[in-house]
């Protein structure tokens, strides 16, 4: 199977609300994979998938609001929102940047 097919079939998967395509749909735009790159495009995907309550989601857009990609305004605070999000369901990637965050002070009270 080549890349726009494997998009093809994400985008169907994702519109039925499946929130691993929406991930994966995400990251191919993200990354211009049988696709051309699209940052509005990858922040939905994610959002999509977070609000569905996916930790890797969740964590990848707290990514975006970090650095101001994907399309995103940077914005400390909803990267460490969602980086909570992912941390409360215990992924362990979200829990280091969550962290970093406190040691930081960015986004949240510096601890």
């Amino acid at each position: 199977m080549d890349d726009e097919e494997a998009v093809k079939l994400y985008r169907q998967a994702a519109e039925q609300g499946l929130a691993s395509a929406q991930i994966l749909l995400g990251r191919c735009y993200d990354k211009g994979t049988g696709v051309a790159a699209d940052h509005e495009t990858v922040a939905r995907c994610y959002r999509q998938a977070a609000e569905q309550g996916l930790a890797a989601a969740q964590h990848v857009l707290g990514e975006c609001y970090a650095g101001g990609v994907g399309g995103l305004v940077q914005n400390g605070e909803e990267a460490a929102r969602f980086y909570r999000l992912a941390a409360d369901q215990g992924l362990a990637l979200a829990q280091l940047d969550l962290g970093r965050c406190y040691a930081q002070g960015k986004g949240c009270v510096e601890n």
